[in-house]
């Protein structure tokens, strides 16, 4: 590393930050400590921060908002740590923007080892997927993505919810239309992590992204299910300005 990558430690147990952020100085990373909301935003308006580690309990804010609230305004990587361990805890963890998601109790190497990756993955996402689209608009059999509102609209005009995991995974199917994406590119993408062993977070996304663009998941004709590889995007898109 040429320049020490900045970490932010939210965690208002001031053991574990103690302890989590000697590994992580030790390690090569520079360290920012935070108790709650108001640190980490008086954190992120006086400094560059690179990764935010963001515990679920803290006083007066809920980390999951926190965490939304983030990825609303920045592409900033965060892991998530929390004594909820349990799958859907962790697929709601993810859809709220989060890059990875750790529960507790956990080892200080296993955090470290996620740091790096989500640094490494978050680093490796193609431009065209994060950056160079901040202000388009894209239209696409009917519907119509305004990136900088983060807003979905029906072909009859509706308004249509995304949740943070089905925003960032409709950008990448909307930048690489007819490809097929295997799954584990597909998580690495739009959230920024590696697959592992029976992991079914894409899986997951997809059919709920498939809903909010009522696509029948029998017979869908915008996401198509590549067996055995992944899934394509089959329709064309088109990218223009944002909307007024």
């Amino acid at each position: 590393m040429t320049a020490l990558d900045h970490i932010l430690i939210v965690d208002d147990d001031p053991d574990l930050c103690v302890l989590v952020g000697e590994v992580l100085k030790k390690n090569g990373y520079q360290v920012s400590i935070a108790a709650d909301g108001n640190g980490l935003r008086e954190a992120l308006a006086s400094s560059t921060i690179d990764l935010i580690v963001l515990d679920l309990i803290l006083p007066g804010e809920d980390g999951l908002e926190l965490c939304r609230n983030i990825r609303a305004r920045s592409n900033i990587p965060v892991i998530i740590l929390s004594a909820k361990g349990s799958e859907m805890d962790r697929i709601i963890g993810l859809e709220m923007g989060a890059d990875d998601y750790l529960p507790k109790p956990f080892h200080p190497r296993e955090l470290l080892a996620r740091v790096k990756s989500v640094l490494r993955r978050s680093r490796t996402l193609p431009d065209d997927s994060i950056e160079a689209d901040q202000n388009a608009c894209y239209r696409f059999a009917g519907w119509t993505l305004d990136v900088p509102t983060r807003q979905l609209y029906s072909p009859g005009g509706d308004k249509i919810f995304l949740s943070g995991g089905e925003f960032s995974l409709l950008r990448v199917f909307l930048n690489n239309p007819n490809r097929v994406l295997p799954r584990d590119q597909l998580l690495v993408f739009s959230n920024g992590r590696e697959i592992e062993p029976f992991d079914r977070t894409i899986d997951m996304q997809v059919s709920r992204l498939r809903r909010r663009l009522q696509d029948d998941p029998k017979s869908p004709s915008l996401i198509k299910t590549v067996r055995s590889v992944g899934y394509v995007f089959s329709v064309r898109v088109e990218r223009g300005s944002p909307m007024s």
